[in-house]
């Protein structure tokens, strides 16, 4: 498989919105199986429900238009809160979440804060954002069953 592409996604082409869902639905059925609870809301989330989020897109888009994985956030009051970061699990392993990560750090909202949460049992993304400069705040439980863990970094 070659290097696939930074760049941004358009979730208005039909192909690339079904391409992201696909991923997502993916990628989180893994951290699924990996925290232990299957009510992560992107996991009920239509094709049409995504779409409609009001969130910016950035993929690893591989030859042929395959999405490696991607990254989406928002605008927040004083900076820029990611929510989802994905990766194809056929993708796993090959340092496309720390590529998407680098690229929105440093490319996308330089010195901003940035807040994003995982399961807290997500060791592997808890590993990725620790490593690329995160700091962990408190673990929150916003369903029973479910911990969450928090993550800030920026100005």
């Amino acid at each position: 498989m070659d290097r696939p592409e930074i760049r941004p996604l358009d979730l208005a082409d039909d192909d690339t919105a079904a391409g992201v869902h696909r991923v997502g639905l993916a990628a989180y059925a893994v951290e699924a199986e990996l925290i232990g609870f299957g009510g992560i809301p992107a996991l009920g989330e239509s094709l049409d429900e995504m779409r409609a989020r009001a969130l910016n897109w950035v993929g690893a888009v591989a030859g042929g238009g395959e999405i490696a994985g991607f990254l989406a956030w928002e605008e927040q009051a004083g900076g820029v809160g990611i929510d989802r970061l994905c990766v194809d699990p056929a993708w796993f392993r090959r340092g496309i979440a720390s590529r998407l990560l680098r690229h929105a750090l440093t490319e996308l909202f330089p010195g901003r804060p940035v807040t994003v949460t995982t399961g807290a049992a997500n060791t592997p993304a808890v590993t990725l954002y620790t490593r690329t400069g995160f700091t962990r705040g408190r673990d929150f439980s916003p369903a029973p069953g479910l911990v969450m863990a928090s993550f800030t970094t920026g100005a």
